[in-house]
């Protein structure tokens, strides 16, 4: 049988970390091992476990979701982050995905969404929600620059030399899954759809 995804839940509210729990304790595949209220307690908690995969709420006091991802990410501890929220505007999702997070999913999403979210991030996948995604494009749309943050531009400059996500996970110190997200980020704000789209568009525009 396959080891079940090891899964820490962080959010400051119980009731929602108690649902989550439920939710995830009827699969077969996935299991948590720990919770965490805020950012400050969540990385004490991804330290001492070593999960999988992160599902980080973004709006909590103190250290928020997105400095705990980047904390997170900057300790090398081969943990995904996968962004849990109500919130879908596109400076959120932005810096969420600048900080590390693979994937970002919406709370008003299916159950079933979620563990869908959670496996994708397990294999490799940056899954991120439809209106989410929509935000992005709503900020290439509503700009006749596209804004894309200093580290998509890096990651699209690479694409352009032809290196490979490895590679680029290489070069720029960050994990493979790190620039499976920023690509799909930067995908949907330059409005392509692969590789060789995307290298195109980065020595179009100056890359």
């Amino acid at each position: 049988m396959n080891t079940p995804v090891r899964v820490v839940l962080v959010d400051d509210h119980a009731v929602i970390r108690a649902g989550l729990q439920q939710l995830l304790a009827g699969t077969d595949d996935i299991v948590v091992v720990g919770t965490a209220a805020n950012g400050a307690e969540a990385l004490e908690v991804v330290r001492e476990l070593k999960p999988d995969v992160v599902l980080m709420d973004l709006q909590m006091p103190g250290v928020d979701g997105v400095a705990a991802t980047r904390n997170i990410r900057a300790e090398h501890l081969g943990v995904d982050v996968l962004v849990l929220t109500s919130f879908s505007d596109s400076e959120r999702i932005v810096a969420a995905l600048d900080a590390g997070a693979v994937g970002y999913l919406l709370k008003d999403a299916d159950p079933e969404d979620v563990l869908q979210g959670i496996r994708a991030v397990s294999r490799g996948e940056s899954p991120i929600h439809p209106r989410a995604a929509r935000a992005l494009l709503g900020v290439r749309a509503g700009s006749p620059q596209v804004q894309l943050t200093a580290r998509e531009r890096e990651v699209l400059t690479l694409v352009r030399e032809g290196l490979a996500n490895k590679q680029i996970a290489r070069r720029l110190d960050i994990s493979e899954r790190t620039v499976k997200a920023h690509l799909t980020s930067a995908f949907a704000r330059i409005g392509v759809s692969d590789r060789t789209q995307a290298a195109l568009w980065a020595e179009r525009n100056g890359l």
